[in-house]
């Protein structure tokens, strides 16, 4: 049997996609609901990563550690090899998460009342961190046609120019499944340039892209533009370490990186932890096989969910994604609002998926599901999917 069919048992591990169903969607008893919602996998972590953090484990001593070249060799060879992006070990900080760096990047290079631009929908945090920062948040609503985004890229200038100083990409794009065309990051870029707005570029799901399609990191492309461009990556999503919370910021800007570092210690901000650097080494460096499979085995379960649920539920539409694990499900055909979607799911079918609101406005009619899963766990959320809409 493959690691990726084994069905581990996650209640009662304090895990929040399995254990916080009553506070997230209300609910009196969760222990039948099937979640799908947040964005970790069901899976282990690779058999190396757990290794390496083993060892480190039976060491016994956990005094204060750092970053080490190696850690950084691991990183730069990843990006290289997978990306084909050629970036220097002092271009890296280390943080906690992903979320993280973009509230200290936001906080860092604006002000109270600067517009922070997003693409709706999108990840919720893009919204709620500049928010609470007291941002203005610049919304420009992407070209959605038969399950596509796309950029209006005169609209997307005039969005630029609302006192805009960040514009944060979702790069590939969560929840639409998007994975950038060259042609298209180098017009965000020129715009950008133009109206003098640095991008924080948010990769978090660049090595989960499936292999008819390439991801092609903006800092890659972007010349003599490269010093207005911060990217966040981490092996969080892609080897399923979200709670171990590490991840990287590349800029090859040494101002950038001095003003982030010095927001660090003015925060009291830390290494990362003796096992999440053990954990993001190992990943790197000895991952890759993992990764591989696993891509086959969400590949197979989109594609599964593509072919059993529109057939069987009138008005659900949905389009295969470029990358990640995230299925954005149109059902605005079904003529079900969004309370009566949830509740149908969440009451008749107990399986609770994602509301498109919570990415915006633009994400009414929608509904996300995670099939980072074994595929038996797949084939039981299309049957209770089935059964709240029949």
């Amino acid at each position: 049997m493959s690691v990726f069919e084994n069905v581990i048992e996650r209640r009662q591990t304090r895990s929040l996609k399995w254990d916080r169903l009553e506070a997230v969607y209300g609910v009196q008893d969760s222990s039948e609901i099937l979640p799908m919602w947040v964005a970790d996998m069901d899976f282990a972590a690779p058999d190396v990563v757990i290794d390496a953090m083993r060892e480190r484990l039976e060491h016994g001593v956990f005094g204060y550690s750092f970053i080490c070249e190696g850690c950084k060799d691991a990183v730069r060879h990843w990006l290289r090899d997978r990306h084909d992006w050629h970036v220097d070990n002092e271009w890296m900080l280390f943080h906690q998460g992903v979320v993280p760096a973009i509230a200290s990047i936001v906080e860092t290079f604006t002000e109270k009342d600067d517009g922070i631009l997003i693409t709706t929908p999108v990840y919720p945090p893009f919204f709620q961190v500049p928010g609470r920062l007291e941002r203005t948040i610049v919304e420009y609503e992407m070209v959605e046609e038969n399950g596509r985004y796309s950029i209006d890229f005169i609209e997307f200038e005039k969005a630029l120019q609302q006192n805009v100083k960040i514009f944060i990409l979702c790069h590939p794009h969560n929840p639409g499944g998007i994975v950038w065309q060259k042609e298209e990051l180098q017009k965000m870029i020129e715009l950008c340039a133009k109206h003098d707005v640095l991008i924080l570029s948010d990769e978090i799901h660049a090595d989960l892209v499936f292999p008819e399609y390439r991801h092609t990191s903006l800092g890659a492309i972007a010349g003599d533009e490269a010093d207005r461009i911060i990217t966040c990556i981490a092996p969080t999503k892609t080897f399923n370490l979200a709670g171990v919370q590490a991840s990287i910021i590349v800029s090859p800007n040494a101002s950038i990186r001095e003003k982030l570092e010095a927001h660090a210690l003015a925060h009291g901000g830390v290494s990362l932890n003796s096992f999440a650097a053990a954990a993001l080494k190992a990943a790197y460096e000895k991952g890759g096989p993992w990764l591989e499979e696993l891509l086959q085995v969400v590949s197979a379960n989109m594609d599964y969910v593509i072919q059993e649920l529109p057939k069987a539920v009138p008005g659900i539409k949905i389009t295969k994604p470029h990358g990640t694990y995230l299925l954005w499900i149109d059902y605005r055909d079904t003529g079900l609002s969004e309370e009566e979607m949830m509740d149908k799911l969440l009451k008749k079918g107990k399986l609770a998926l994602e509301p498109g609101t919570k990415y915006g406005e633009a994400g009414r009619g929608f509904l996300r599901m995670n099939v980072a899963c074994p595929p038996s766990t797949v084939q039981d959320g299309v049957n209770r999917f089935i059964q709240a809409l029949n």
